[in-house]
């Protein structure tokens, strides 16, 4: 039975594949209050299921191992994690951390700093070499192009143009808008 303004599960389920919060074994999730005779609690959201195993471990008592992986799905380590991702960020660290690193690695401070202060009559490529014998760090002349445009605030390429693009620009139909 659904109560006015709660979706049904299957758009539920549908809206949490596309923000890549299902939880990668529902079927281990054992927690009374996932038992389906209530609609709110759905073991296939991750998030929730997060939640409501710090809720019983912290507010019920249950040891670790009970609430992880014995009634949520989860590892002991698992558990230890989420937990430490909560007490540092609070609901934000019930969400995983973005997969894939997180920026630039040779763009230290002192680089960027360096290419700031640099003669904007330089390109990247003539950068790159001073880059590399100051700072022992091999750079493209594009990746110095783009850091210098970031630090300017525009995000403008040298002829004025940015590039935007849609979903399916490159990976289906290779197109592109160009804006001025």
């Amino acid at each position: 039975m659904l109560h006015r303004g709660i979706m049904s599960t299957a758009t539920r389920r549908r809206i949490l594949e596309q923000e890549g919060l299902l939880h990668p074994r529902p079927e281990a999730v054992t927690a009374p209050l996932f038992d389906g005779r209530e609609s709110f609690f759905l073991a296939l959201d991750k998030v929730q299921v997060k939640y409501e195993m710090l809720r019983a471990h912290i507010i019920d008592g249950l040891s670790a191992t009970v609430a992880a992986e014995q009634q949520h799905g989860y590892s002991r380590a698992a558990f230890y994690l989420v937990t430490a991702a909560f007490e540092e960020v609070g609901m934000r660290g019930l969400l995983d951390e973005r997969r894939g690193r997180r920026g630039p690695l040779k763009l230290t401070p002192e680089v960027l700093e360096f290419l700031a202060s640099a003669d904007r009559r330089l390109s990247g490529a003539q950068l790159a070499p001073e880059v590399e014998r100051r700072f022992g760090v091999s750079l493209h002349r594009r990746t110095i192009e783009r850091a210098r445009r970031r630090a300017d605030g525009s995000g403008r390429s040298a002829r004025g143009l940015r590039r935007t693009t849609k979903h399916c620009a490159r990976r289906c139909c290779g197109a592109s808008l160009w804006r001025v």
